[in-house]
């Protein structure tokens, strides 16, 4: 398990608290130090994988290592649930959660509904929108951090805490936190896995991957700077170049998977392209 020391927060930090910390994988593993960075402490940290947890506390001066989700609970200001999406119910329903605890977590697609179970408890939510993996460092003051909460207590708490962590912070309702979540899988999983196709057929014909790093940097850097990315769709697709794309399809031939997903998003272009559709791709 790699653990990274991230950079200081930009923004002035709040008062000290104290968080317990469910989860030591891969966002967990950033977030412990990036708290510990901006002058909290970390009471606790918790997982099913004892020797994570282990790892992890090690790093972060003063915090235990949480045995089992048995009580006695440690006392935290902010209990944070680092966990899987399918863990934070189990999760939830597991701990005897002290009256008026403030327990958030960290998921992009739940919403704030799944602490309904729970009434003893403040819940909310402390979403970063951002990518971790082993061996990446984040700059947490660069992460967007959304922020809802079932009261203003618990919202206003949470907003300090995300303000110490991040310049980025904006309250977001369930209901739009789930578009943001749906439209970050196209532009980062779906993005990666389309990479992983292009580095695939290159490897196929014994090309570097590099070879198409200045075109997707190129690419991303011009879709971001254009207000629209649909206003600077190029391509045989945009252009409708029916003996290029038919001979695209003529060497993908033997991989249908990825000939269905160029077909797919060959029409998708066409379609967004006809006059009167618009951004919303009605």
């Amino acid at each position: 398990m790699t653990l990274l020391v991230p950079n200081k927060p930009t923004r002035p930090r709040t008062g000290p608290l104290r968080v317990g910390l469910f989860g030591a994988g891969r966002v967990a593993g950033q977030l412990g130090p990036a708290l510990v960075a901006a002058g909290h402490a970390v009471a606790f940290v918790w997982s099913r994988h004892g020797a994570t947890a282990e790892a992890l506390a090690a790093v972060l001066p003063g915090a235990a290592v949480l045995p089992d989700l048995g009580p006695p609970l440690p006392p935290a200001d902010v209990y944070l649930l680092a966990v899987p999406d399918a863990a934070v119910a189990p999760v939830l329903a597991a701990v005897a959660w002290p009256a008026g605890a403030v327990v958030a977590h960290l998921a992009g697609a739940l919403p704030l509904a799944v602490f309904e179970s729970q009434p003893e408890v403040r819940g909310g939510v402390l979403y970063p929108l951002q990518t971790f993996s082993p061996g990446r460092a984040v700059d947490w003051a660069a992460v967007p951090l959304c922020v809802e909460a079932a009261d203003a207590g618990a919202q206003n708490l949470l907003l300090a805490l995300a303000r110490s962590l991040s310049s980025d912070v904006r309250p977001l309702a369930s209901a739009d936190r789930l578009r943001l979540h749906v439209a970050a899988v196209f532009a980062n999983n779906f993005t990666n896995h389309l990479l992983g196709v292009a580095d695939a057929l290159l490897a196929e014909a014994g090309l570097p991957a590099a070879l198409l790093a200045p075109l997707v940097r190129e690419t991303v850097d011009k879709a971001l700077a254009a207000g629209s990315p649909f206003a600077v769709q190029t391509g045989p697709a945009a252009r409708r170049d029916v003996p290029t794309l038919g001979a695209h399809r003529a060497a993908l031939a033997a991989h249908p998977y990825w000939l269905g997903i160029y077909n797919q998003l060959t029409d998708s272009i066409q379609a967004q392209l006809l006059p009167g559709l618009g951004p919303a791709g009605k």
